[in-house]
């Protein structure tokens, strides 16, 4: 009994180790069956990342229509390259002289009305047109030569009767403003720009003048520069750079109470580094009796006349309502900057027109420009022809 215990002890051992054994072994057969089949291993120094592996979506179909889009907006555009201009300045049309002078032929109208309504040429009707003509400023000078004429052709019989008179004084009155160079002068010079310096008293209309001219030279082709030479008004420097803007054209200004004569210089240089045409120059216009304003004006005369800069015109501005008052004006800024010509303005405001014959006879100065009105184009070169028919309208 004591033998057969341990033997059947060491019996049970050994039936437990092969169970656990058959076990096992079945375990390691169900895995290897489920396991994919090995893949082969390269080998590298550096051992490769674990990655890791989804499903691939499954393929969407694009109807063809939204192809075409797609390819039509993934297609290289070409870029035009597009140059942005300012729009063109207006022409504006030119306004006549019969339009617009009705004040001045109405200080003729009731003299010729009397001259007509006598049957022949007497002492009173030499008493109407003289003052007809001192009443229109043509100054006492220039109304007495004129009729002094056509007294002596009464005399000779040559003229018999009222209306042919009145023609022949319309004849005299314009050979008188006949022969005058009217143009405004400009030479072109590449690098060297035309210089249009502009004078008169305060008041005048002397800004506005530069602002019209030079939208009018624009219009016709011309580069422009406008220099703020008045440098005691800050308003006027403010007008003459609006005008520029509305022109198109450039603009150069100073610091208020500077000198003139530097912002001028200034603009004239600008000018002539990008080859413009024309420097228009305002300048400053206290009263004209100031012996100073005179002697600041010569100053800037000499300082634009330097080169490059080139004076061509010095135009002298000139309200038509001040009649002989303008004569007076004329004869000052004449002798401090060399006057080449005259702007009128407010001709089409003044029953005093005939201070053009003043101007041109006592003075020998052409008027070059008129103002018949506000507007921009109502500047316009003097036509002494369209001017005398509109006073015997």
């Amino acid at each position: 009994m004591e033998i057969l215990l341990p033997i059947l002890i060491v019996l049970v051992l050994i039936f437990g180790f092969g169970v656990v054994a058959v076990n096992r072994a079945r375990t390691r057969r169900r895995g290897i069956d489920n396991e994919p089949p090995a893949r082969p291993v390269e080998r590298s120094a550096t051992p490769a990342p674990t990655a890791v592996l989804e499903p691939e979506a499954p393929p969407v179909e694009v109807p063809p229509e939204i192809e075409v889009e797609i390819e039509e907006a993934l297609a290289p555009v070409e870029i035009e390259e597009i140059e942005v201009e300012e729009a063109p300045l207006e022409v504006v049309e030119r306004p006549r002289f019969r339009d617009r002078l009705g004040k001045a032929r109405a200080a003729f109208t009731s003299a010729f009305t009397s001259v007509r309504s006598r049957g022949g040429i007497t002492e009173d009707t030499w008493d109407d047109l003289e003052d007809a003509l001192l009443a229109a400023d043509v100054g006492l000078d220039v109304a007495t030569d004129l009729l002094d004429g056509l007294r002596d052709r009464v005399k000779a019989k040559e003229i018999t009767d009222p209306e042919a008179l009145l023609d022949a004084l319309k004849v005299e009155m314009k050979d008188r403003l006949g022969a005058a160079d009217r143009d405004l002068q400009f030479e072109p010079q590449p690098g060297s720009p035309n210089v249009w310096l502009f004078v008169g008293v305060n008041g005048v209309g002397k800004t506005t003048t530069i602002g019209k001219v030079g939208y009018a030279q624009v219009v016709d082709g011309r580069s422009v520069v406008m220099a703020a030479g008045d440098t005691f008004r800050a308003a006027a420097a403010e007008q003459l750079q609006t005008w520029a803007e509305r022109a198109h054209a450039d603009f150069v200004r100073g610091s208020e109470g500077g000198d003139p004569s530097a912002v001028i210089f200034d603009a004239i240089q600008r000018a002539a580094a990008r080859d413009t045409d024309l420097v228009l120059a305002d300048t400053a216009g206290r009263l004209h009796t100031k012996t100073n304003l005179m002697e600041e004006l010569r100053k800037v005369r000499r300082v634009a006349a330097r080169e490059p800069g080139r004076v061509t015109e010095v135009l002298l501005v000139i309200d038509a309502t001040t009649g002989q008052n303008g004569l007076t004006q004329a004869k000052q800024f004449t002798d401090a900057t060399e006057v080449t010509g005259v702007v009128l303005t407010k001709l089409d405001g003044s029953a005093k027109g005939g201070i053009v014959f003043a101007i041109e006879t006592g003075m020998g100065l052409p008027v070059k420009l008129v103002g018949l009105g506000e507007a921009v184009g109502d500047l316009v070169p003097f036509d002494p022809d369209e001017f005398v028919e509109a006073l015997f309208a």
